[in-house]
């Protein structure tokens, strides 16, 4: 009876040692986080919301681009610097009637400086929408990629507090796995004693089974470090900090987020209006809306207005005073008026109007679609939270029972009063239910992130669930 006792415990440590393990020791800083400060640091380092922020950048700097056209989108200046020849005059014509003598003639063994400047600058005045709707689906577009790194915001959010629960977690675990190794090492000890006693409850095959059974447990002890290594390791490098840096928890206990789970139509507003794939759609139709617009607006002229100035001189040369006579190398000439552009390419702009047609409407369907996805989702996280509420209430009654149990059955044995098989069903109940007491609130609360996340509210939530 006590050999089975106590093979039994060994066997309930090896059990305990199969769950993953916690964070690795060892280093010479030490980052001391807490929920918060895992998400803070994710969101303020994590690559891939760096990289989505450089594409905002880079959608606003479109965005800015396009709204500067409204103004002057067409405005250049031009200079230019060369060497010119003079004047032959041999007949002393006065200089402002030598367009008049034939005999005027270049000298260009008299070469001096020329200077040419030019500003040409282009106004639209009408464009039947055109430039309206580019500055709309520009700024679309920036809202577009203001979703799109939410969403990823979400899902390194998501990520980090996975790492953060499974280091909590394990380290729970942990603290199970080294009473479950006293109660190998304590066993271990008994079956050597009840061997040299020569007790005839113990056998040689016995001895062989606790040997195996002793090297299934240091396999397990194996499995258990490098996955420690690995769980601490993955938190490390998500907050990227240096390889020797160790993360410890503010609150190294693991307990479930104070949350009050609201109705489900609660959740299914807030993620109509925050989440981000709904987001994406709603400026995906604005944008392509817009787009439509400007395809259209090429079967129309646009109205112009445009001024050009060009000055032109050099010091051997004269302006001639006839208005339809100049010198192309000594002038002043200005033209300014309103116009329009019209482009005749009538098949290409039918074509691009029903593309850009058949993006929008392709647009509204997909956006109909992630509505649909979105609130089946949402409805499936509210519903797992409800579900792991209730499963860690009744693990918490079973844990408090199992307790119950198991100091009854220790009094019982101090007193000689009690089984050994009932104090080994006890301890090893109780060991059970805490390992899935623990795991049952890692599971909770991260199905309280999930249902956040859904809605499209986790970084703006978390502060309140922290506190």
């Amino acid at each position: 009876m006590i050999f089975k006792m106590w093979k039994r415990l060994l066997l309930a440590g090896v059990c305990y040692l199969m769950v993953g393990g916690a964070m690795a020791q060892g280093g010479s800083d030490t980052l001391h986080v807490d929920l918060k400060r895992v998400l803070e640091q994710t969101l303020l380092v994590s690559p891939d919301i760096q990289a989505a922020r450089a594409n905002i950048h880079r959608a606003n700097a479109r965005y800015d681009l396009i709204r500067s056209s409204r103004i002057l989108p067409d405005a250049s200046a031009m200079s230019a610097v060369a060497a010119v020849p003079g004047i032959e005059n041999p007949n002393g014509t006065p200089r402002d009637e030598l367009y008049l003598d034939p005999a005027v003639r270049n000298d260009y063994g008299n070469l001096r400086p020329f200077a040419q400047a030019e500003l040409s600058l282009v106004q639209p005045i009408y464009t039947w929408g055109a430039l309206g709707g580019a500055i709309e689906a520009a700024s679309a577009g920036a809202d577009l990629e203001d979703a799109r790194a939410r969403g990823t915001m979400i899902e390194a959010s998501l990520r980090a507090a996975r790492l953060y629960y499974d280091v909590l977690l394990t380290n729970e675990l942990q603290r199970l796995t080294d009473r479950a190794g006293d109660v190998v090492a304590m066993a271990m000890e008994e079956i050597s004693r009840l061997l040299e006693e020569g007790n005839p409850d113990v056998d040689d095959a016995d001895r062989y089974q606790v040997l195996i059974t002793e090297q299934e447990y240091q396999r397990r002890i194996t499995e258990v470090i490098q996955e420690r290594q690995t769980a601490h390791s993955a938190l490390r490098r998500q907050l990227s900090v240096p390889d020797s840096t160790r993360i410890l928890p503010v609150r190294d206990t693991l307990e479930p987020l104070m949350f009050v789970l609201e109705s489900l139509e609660y959740y299914q507003q807030k993620a109509l209006m925050y989440r981000p794939e709904i987001l994406q759609t709603q400026a995906a139709q604005v944008a392509t809306g817009a787009l439509v617009r400007v395809a259209r607006a090429d079967y129309y002229p646009q109205t112009l207005f445009g001024l050009t100035f060009s000055v032109s001189g050099a010091t051997n040369r004269f302006r001639q005073s006839n208005p339809y006579v100049s010198d192309g190398f000594r002038r002043t000439s200005a033209r300014t008026g309103f116009g329009l552009r019209q482009k005749l390419n009538f098949g290409q702009t039918r074509a691009r109007v029903a593309q850009a047609k058949a993006q929008s409407n392709s647009a509204g369907h997909l956006a109909a679609a992630a509505e649909q996805l979105v609130l089946a989702e949402l409805e499936q996280a509210w519903r797992q939270v409800t579900i792991e509420e209730v499963a860690l209430a009744a693990q918490d009654s079973s844990l408090a029972i199992s307790k119950e149990w198991l100091r009854v059955e220790q009094i019982n044995f101090d007193l000689d009063l009690g089984d050994t098989e009932n104090l080994v069903d006890a301890v090893q109940t109780n060991l059970t239910l805490e390992a899935g007491y623990y795991e049952a609130v890692s599971r909770y609360n991260m199905a309280i992130l999930k249902l956040l996340a859904a809605a499209g509210v986790l970084t703006e939530e978390i502060n309140s669930l922290t506190e």
